[in-house]
């Protein structure tokens, strides 16, 4: 793709209009609109967001980050930040300010969450991605960011189950999944 190629994407993302009830992202330079979610995946996310204290970090909801050096603007179920590490205008919310992203799996996102959007954030040096799965009954903690582009990853994983505490230092919390829903399993169409 060329540079006036990656122009016209990003100008074509800024004026998108989406519908009512769709979300729209950036990834590695494709546009993608999705339907909403439901209520399990938006309950899961209202009871992480309840968990972190809001005295000490903002905690928003869809915001749109910006990855310097990734042609992406995704938009995460829940970004946190500390409280002042980003006070500029916009709608994009600069990678190198955010502590922790969390994305909650849906039918049509398991791919991008677990392998797109988790090089995406290590390559943009996100110091935690949480990533929480209701078809699976778990969630996965991935910290330690390196390497850039499509090789990033997180340097340590750790699996939880539902129900299970999972210890977030970075936060100051031990994180209670206990009211976490779940799903019927995804299953492959033939």
């Amino acid at each position: 793709m060329t540079a006036v190629d990656d122009r016209r994407v990003h100008e074509a993302f800024e004026n998108l209009e989406v519908p009512e009830g769709f979300k729209a992202e950036l990834i590695r330079g494709e546009i993608v609109m999705m339907a909403g979610p439901d209520k399990v995946h938006n309950r899961i996310v209202q009871a992480v967001q309840d968990q972190i204290p809001s005295d000490r970090w903002e905690r928003l909801q869809t915001q749109d980050v910006a990855f310097p050096g990734e042609d992406s603007e995704p938009q995460p179920d829940l970004v946190v930040l500390e409280i002042g590490a980003d006070d500029s205008p916009g709608r994009l919310v600069p990678a190198p300010a955010v502590t922790m992203l969390v994305e909650v799996v849906s039918r049509t996102s398991a791919h991008r969450d677990y392998v797109e959007k988790r090089s995406i954030y290590a390559a943009g040096g996100v110091p935690v991605y949480l990533i929480i799965d209701p078809f699976e009954g778990k969630c996965l903690v991935l910290s330690e960011p390196a390497g850039s582009g499509l090789t990033a990853d997180y340097q340590s994983k750790r699996t939880r189950k539902f129900g299970d505490p999972v210890p977030l230092p970075w936060v100051g919390i031990e994180w209670d999944t206990s009211r976490f829903g779940t799903l019927p399993p995804l299953t492959a169409v033939p």
